[in-house]
């Protein structure tokens, strides 16, 4: 009987410290850092509110004109170092294996939000650190966690499913114990996103998911009966029309699915017009849809 109450008292603990951090979560959300500079093209097609966004890409003035040199270093306004003083190069021992990853901010209790980038095949956890590559995108991403108490992760991952899965489930909870109000979101790019398919269908991590991004991926239709997707974890698709690598169609019929199997469901799709499979990890408004994500997390709709 003593063991019953003492194993019913640390289900009530964790659920309430699960609850503790979605609370936080709702309530929180990024300060502005060079909006105007990474804000989106011209919308040239709306659909399902604001859910589907077909978006003005032009290669030459969202890549040529952005960088100094093309696809290798963006123009100085982009760009910031003030994250450099926190990235650290850290490993840990996940599946059996030991592996590094990169890690910006100060993991805490006071951390309110953890974000992880997944690279793609061919990757490595350099990629999700780059500053002057992508248009500065991942410089804005980790300005905004080390500027809004957050702690940025970019791991070695070893993509091919249910290995990666594993790997990243463990480099989550062993986060989760440092930063435990944090808010978790994992953003998965290209052949990376099998990673977060794996996650999604996780029932020891995806319930406490904020948020998934799906950037160039590929299309899997588990994702539907996933403990995510029964979970409302909110979900941020994006791609590039002229992708030759994962056809944006078929994540765009994901997305429809999504919607109509569950009215009102937060989904959203970013399509990139003319752009290739590398664009929406360029493009993609890391504020405003981690926003919309955590407004729309399970915390926020208790």
């Amino acid at each position: 009987m003593r063991g019953l109450l003492q194993s019913c008292f640390r289900v009530i603990v964790g659920l309430m410290m699960v609850a503790l951090s979605f609370s936080q979560a709702a309530g929180f959300e990024l300060k502005p850092y060079k909006d105007e500079l990474f804000a989106y093209p011209l919308v040239l097609e709306r659909g399902q509110g604001d859910a589907f966004l077909r978006l003005d890409y032009q290669i030459q003035r969202d890549l040529r004109d952005r960088d100094e040199i093309p696809e290798r270093r963006v123009d100085g306004r982009y760009v910031s170092s003030r994250p450099s003083w926190y990235v650290r190069e850290r490993s840990a021992v996940l599946a059996g294996t030991k592996r590094k990853h990169i890690r910006v901010g100060s993991p805490d209790a006071k951390t309110k939000l953890l974000v992880l980038y997944l690279h793609g095949k061919g990757g490595n956890r350099k990629q999700g650190n780059a500053d002057w590559t992508f248009g500065g995108n991942f410089n804005r991403l980790k300005n905004l966690m080390v500027r809004n108490d957050g702690v940025y992760l970019s791991p070695d991952v070893k993509l091919e499913s249910p290995r990666g899965t594993q790997e990243i489930r463990e480099l989550i909870a062993q986060y989760r114990e440092l930063t435990p109000n944090a808010a978790v979101i994992v953003a998965c790019g290209s052949m990376g996103s099998q990673v977060c398919y794996g996650l999604a269908g996780d029932a020891g991590v995806a319930g406490r998911l904020s948020g998934l991004f799906f950037l160039g991926g590929a299309t899997d239709r588990r994702l539907l009966s996933s403990d995510a997707y029964k979970s409302g974890v909110p979900i941020v698709f994006g791609h590039g029309s002229a992708d030759r690598v994962y056809s944006w169609e078929k994540q765009y019929a994901l997305f429809q699915a999504l919607t109509s199997k569950s009215k009102g469901y937060p989904v959203r799709f970013r399509l990139f017009e003319t752009g290739s499979h590398g664009t929406p990890i360029r493009m993609i408004n890391w504020r405003d849809e981690i926003n919309w994500m955590l407004g729309h997390s399970i915390g926020s709709r208790q």
